[in-house]
């Protein structure tokens, strides 16, 4: 009896080795369960495990996030452990990441009280250690900010967070997706030119390029004398109809791995961000400035992104206010915007960060290129006191 019963098991796993080594679709169905790190060590068993787990990563278009609330009086940053944790759980390959952290304890100015903990973090030191965790060949741009905004894991519609103090961080995780590209790019002050050399623009693809729709500006050391200056010579040339633009002034960058490594000199300003072109993507973007002070006009504000009619789906909002508002502004009254954002736009994950001023104005931008403006007067572009809400949609998923 135990020996037909083995041969009964044996042939049972003779069938599904069978099935496992040449049926693609139960393959691939099977290994679609898996998350991506798990799926390229799949990929390496045999020719159609390769073919299925390739077929599976280039349909997962969605982008992920890994967020990082927890404070802690680890040696790392909480973004550090959160990113080697879920990166495991993770259904994206990242080709670009935007991650953001707390300047505060990123880059180990907290005061250690006790004295076990004296050895001071170093900004340098996390970056290295994020970088490490993500794909080789991936574009990483890091920046920490006085504050962060936040949305936490799991779900879309989580409630987003302000946390203006304390340990916290993000990293927006963008896999290759089918007719969007992202790139970084970086501009720093040269000492010895006043006027800067605009064929850079090119070279970033932030000019001749018809397909450009939003561009993510941070400028950095912006109390730099000429900093302003600098920065204007920038978004100028870019303050086009047909081109969002969002962001903000931080404290500084510390990852940008597309430019090898070079750190900035330590009394450079410039600027750092992301370029999104491709024709299905919409975005939309409106200024909060200093009258929107309570609950009503917060949601008005909000209420008027709404009327853009972006798309919710495969959509990222993003927030970018100034470290004089948040619940200072709002009398004491906490996460009023993030709350606001959330009512209108129920299933959009929100990021951010509380910054030293803000990049953006009231803009919309479908395909087809009609705008709506609120003004028809060129935008002022930079600001102070104010928060900038945007909607970058990065195109249908299938």
């Amino acid at each position: 009896g135990r020996l037909g019963r083995d041969a009964d098991a044996m042939e049972a796993a003779a069938k599904g080795g069978f099935v496992l080594s040449n049926l693609a679709e139960v393959v691939e169905r099977i290994l679609s369960f898996l998350p991506t790190k798990a799926l390229l060590r799949a990929a390496c068993v045999c020719r159609l495990w390769r073919e299925c787990a390739r077929r599976i990563l280039r349909a997962r278009q969605r982008v992920a996030w890994v967020s990082a609330l927890e404070a802690g009086t680890a040696e790392s940053h909480a973004l550090v452990r959160a990113l080697a944790r879920e990166l495991e759980k993770v259904h994206v390959l990242p080709q670009t990441v935007l991650y953001i952290a707390d300047a505060e304890t990123f880059s180990g100015h907290e005061e250690c009280h006790e004295q076990k903990k004296a050895r001071k973090r170093n900004s340098k030191e996390t970056a290295i250690a994020l970088e490490k965790l993500l794909p080789k060949r991936c574009q990483v741009l890091g920046l920490v900010t006085p504050g962060i905004v936040v949305t936490p894991m799991g779900s879309s519609s989580n409630q987003p967070q302000e946390i203006e103090e304390g340990e916290a961080g993000f990293a927006l995780l963008f896999p290759k997706i089918d007719g969007v590209k992202i790139h970084t790019f970086h501009f720093s002050k040269d000492l010895k030119n006043r006027v800067f050399d605009e064929s850079k623009f090119a070279e970033a693809g932030l000019k001749n390029n018809p397909d450009l729709r939003v561009v993510l500006l941070f400028g950095y050391n912006s109390w730099k004398s000429g900093a302003t200056r600098f920065l204007h010579q920038i978004v100028n040339p870019l303050n086009e109809k047909s081109i969002i633009l969002a962001g903000g002034q931080v404290e500084s960058f510390t990852s940008l791995t597309s430019e090898n490594n070079n750190a900035q000199p330590g009394d450079a300003c410039g600027v750092v961000g992301l370029a999104f072109s491709g024709p299905q993507i919409q975005s939309a973007t409106v200024l909060l400035d200093q009258d929107v002070a309570d609950e009503r006009t917060a949601e008005a504000a909000m209420q008027r992104l709404k009327a853009a009619n972006i798309p919710e789906h495969n959509t990222i909002g993003f927030m970018f206010a100034c470290v004089g508002r948040g619940y200072r502004h709002y009398k004491t009254k906490r996460n009023m915007e993030a709350d606001a954002f959330r009512k209108f736009f129920p299933n959009v994950p929100l990021f951010g960060f509380f910054g030293h001023g803000e990049i953006g104005c009231d803009r919309i931008v479908t395909g087809n290129f009609v705008l709506r403006e609120c003004n028809d007067i060129k935008d002022d572009l930079l600001h102070g006191y104010t928060t900038v809400m945007t909607l970058i949609h990065l195109g249908s998923t299938k």
